[in-house]
């Protein structure tokens, strides 16, 4: 059962950090198990993720569902579903690769292929970076993007994104290689494109 998003004006989105003015971010529920399953049967979905996964069984799904809706956090690694105005799950967004010595993280994102093109990824990747930057005190963030997606590389870039770095042939999907692109932005960089309204 979903539970649709309250009506927003400027002063509610700001009460709850993880909403937005079009989707919020929530914590992954065993009742999240069915809609993840039917994901990892979206083959394109799952290639422009990462690479075309083996066939997964429901079973599978919900314990990976209940594990993440009862796992603590730990060392920032975070699980986040994205969750639109009518409550439906639209997209997941993860913390990666954390290092609080130096201050750097990465992270993953995925939207379902139907709810692309509504701004729910730019807005799911600004309330994460803003809760890295100006509530855990990273610095920077680096991600990773594969040269076959196109749309993931305009994303970044009109996000204010820098490319940073090219490694030639390092993914293979579809009897192809493909190049690794990085993009990276700064605390100083995102809090001047995105300052904080307090």
């Amino acid at each position: 059962m979903s539970v649709q998003l309250p009506p927003l004006s400027r002063d509610a989105a700001n009460k709850n950090f993880w909403q937005g003015q079009q989707i919020r971010l929530r914590a992954i529920e065993p009742k999240d198990a069915e809609t993840f399953n039917d994901w990892n049967l979206d083959s394109e979905m799952a290639r422009a993720v990462d690479f075309v996964w083996p066939p997964t069984s429901l079973q599978r799904a919900q314990a990976w569902a209940q594990r993440m809706a009862t796992e603590e956090i730990k060392d920032d690694i975070m699980h986040c579903a994205i969750e639109d105005r009518e409550g439906n799950l639209v997209g997941s967004i993860n913390s990666q690769s954390t290092n609080r010595r130096t201050g750097t993280f990465a992270y993953g994102v995925a939207v379902r292929t139907e709810f692309r093109g509504r701004g729910y990824a730019s807005e799911a990747i600004i309330l994460l970076l803003r809760y890295f930057f100006e509530e855990l005190r990273y610095q920077k963030v680096t991600v990773n993007v594969y040269a076959y997606n196109p749309p993931s590389i305009a994303l970044h870039e009109k996000l204010g994104f820098q490319r940073e770095g090219q490694l030639r042939r390092m993914l293979y999907t579809g009897g192809q290689y493909f190049d690794e692109l990085f993009y990276g932005m700064t605390c100083e960089e995102f809090a001047e494109r995105y300052p904080f309204n307090r």
